[in-house]
């Protein structure tokens, strides 16, 4: 039985009086209907009312767009389906996680660097106010993960970093402002992403560390946010084999599956030992890290009999369905725990009193509540959480400051910032206009359109031209790549930093913060961690000496090498 007035739910009589008449009044068909939390990819009505009349399902995410079409969006969602849906977002960096006019407060890891808990809280604030605007009651955030592997491609900039009481304090203080705006967070990504250096995108995953090691750094940060009072977890496809061996001795390497999928970590281990008693969820389970591991027919409703409560997007929800109603008539999956489950998503409905909303009609509130996207005060924090957080991890030449006097001649160099789907933001133009409104000249350097005669020109032409180089570099953390790494242009690596004992040289970084280990000789080195023009109005303060470098280091940004303090 799942205990509706303990934490994290905390009902009384009415709501919980509200879950079981909803369950009670239930077919079979609409308990697994509920289970389900696809991805929306339209904003056809037939489809839409295919998914909440039809297949009744629990839950709906939607990429991030135009904070008034999202809203319309949710609103018709919501007033098609009969029992209250969970609508959820990625608000791991601020309100941009649900609508692309919504404030970019900043990457998690670049709210670490500031070192300041409240700038968490604040991350938090603007979460949920920003997504309550346009309808979203479900926060896929924070990541909890410890960055622990510098080479992983998609924690990195995601996370609070790699010391695990700053994870979990800053993780807490994210948790406590959004569910104290009236949305849920889910904690992810059990049992803990940031240890291999694979994408569990791409495969399962491992979290490696032995089962005291984990208990010392990720147990201490899921057990600091349970307490704290998370509403859900969001499970990832990641196999721990030391956990997993512990509570299950006789099983075999072939046998060990990510924890979407592992009874002995979702029930022995979060449950059991953490104690955690809020709603499961899936992560994406298109991802190859759950397909690989095991038949779709069968993982669908097996992922549900191991523990977890919700099923996170589909191949094809009509398929998917079937599986689990299949799953049911073989025994996969049975009724009373499909009821467990139904209950943990009924109990945080209730828990965010979304059964109260549908009768009011407030689930989703008008356009005038869309005035909070980008507000005076969330942009003000955004200024003041880029200027704590950019960090000069090394200048050993003493570059800094530069100014128009003596360094007026730049040559740019330009990495990443690719537009397009899952590619970086590019800001390097707009870095550029600051620059040169500062009285700089800037030449950047063209990989697409090069002379490679001047390669072999010497080096006093180009001293002669240019004061300092500038390496900018946004190579953002994203699905489906195998590594954050710098590819120098060919031929012969055109844009590589050959000149630095030629050339006063540095490299700033607005994303990924460990580039020192591909040029761990360039003597001045600064992270900014975020994509954003905040932070490129803060990072141009501080190389102009106006603006003290306030960041501290939330990963290891040497990568563990001596050469690349140098």
């Amino acid at each position: 039985m799942v205990d509706l007035h303990a934490k994290p739910f905390h009902l009384d009589d009415n709501g919980i009086g509200w879950v079981k008449d909803t369950l009670a009044a239930m077919d079979l068909a609409a308990k697994v209907g509920q289970l389900f939390c696809p991805i929306g990819f339209t904003e056809d009505k037939e489809h839409l009312a295919k998914l909440t009349q039809k297949m009744r399902v629990g839950g709906m995410m939607y990429r991030p767009g135009p904070g008034e079409k999202v809203q319309e969006t949710h609103r018709y969602l919501q007033e098609t389906s009969e029992i209250p849906l969970l609508i959820a977002a990625n608000l791991e960096a601020g309100g941009n996680g649900t609508a692309v006019d919504g404030t970019f407060f900043g990457k998690q890891l670049q709210v670490a660097a500031t070192d300041n808990t409240d700038m968490a809280r604040r991350l938090g604030v603007i979460a949920a106010r920003e997504g309550s605007a346009v309808g979203v009651n479900w926060a896929f955030a924070p990541v909890v993960d410890i960055d622990v592997n510098f080479r992983n491609p998609i924690t990195n900039v995601r996370t609070f970093g790699s010391d695990p009481k700053r994870v979990a304090s800053m993780s807490k203080a994210y948790t406590a402002a959004v569910q104290g705006h009236g949305v849920a967070v889910s904690i992810k990504h059990f049992p803990g992403d940031g240890v291999d250096e694979r994408d569990q995108h791409l495969l399962t995953s491992i979290n490696s560390l032995s089962v005291e090691e984990w208990d010392a750094t990720f147990g201490h940060v899921y057990q600091e946010c349970i307490d704290a009072g998370a509403m859900s977890v969001m499970v990832g496809h990641i196999a721990h084999p030391a956990y997993s061996k512990q509570l299950r001795p006789e099983l075999k390497d072939a046998d060990i599956m990510p924890a979407t999928l592992t009874p002995e970590l979702l029930n022995d281990l979060l449950r059991g030992k953490l104690g955690f008693n809020g709603l499961i969820t899936t992560d994406a389970t298109p991802m190859a890290g759950f397909m690989i591991a095991m038949k779709r027919e069968t993982a669908v409703p097996a992922s549900i009999a191991a523990g977890c409560d919700m099923f996170l997007f589909n191949k094809s929800i009509e398929e998917d369905f079937f599986f689990m109603m299949k799953g049911i008539e073989t025994g996969i999956l049975t009724v009373e725990r499909l009821d467990e489950a139904v209950t943990r998503i009924l109990g945080v409905k209730a828990s965010l009193g979304l059964h109260t909303k549908k009768r009011e009609g407030t689930l989703v509130p008008g356009v005038e509540a869309l005035s909070v996207l980008k507000c005076n005060e969330h942009m003000r924090w955004a200024g003041e959480c880029a200027d704590q957080s950019v960090t000069l991890v090394k200048d050993t030449q003493q570059l800094l400051p530069i100014n128009p006097e003596r360094h007026k001649r730049i040559l740019l160099f330009s990495l990443g910032g690719e537009e397009g789907l899952f590619k970086s933001t590019n800001i390097a133009p707009y870095f550029i206009s600051k620059l040169e409104a500062e009285g700089f000249e800037v030449h950047i350097f063209d990989t697409k359109s090069f002379d490679l005669r001047t390669m072999f020109a010497g080096v006093k032409a180009m001293t002669d031209q240019h004061d300092v180089a500038i390496y900018f570099s946004n190579f953002e953390t994203h699905s489906n790549q195998t590594t954050v790494r710098v590819n120098w242009a060919p031929p012969f690596g055109l844009d590589m930093p050959w000149f630095i004992q030629e050339l006063p040289t540095m490299f700033i970084s607005v994303a990924n913060p460990y580039h020192l280990l591909d040029v761990p000789r360039i003597p001045t080195f600064i992270n900014a961690y975020s994509a954003s023009e905040h932070v490129v109005d803060a990072i141009i303060e501080k190389l102009l000496g106006r603006s003290a470098f306030k960041g501290i280091n939330p990963v290891d940004p040497f990568c563990g090498f001596w050469d690349t303090r140098l």
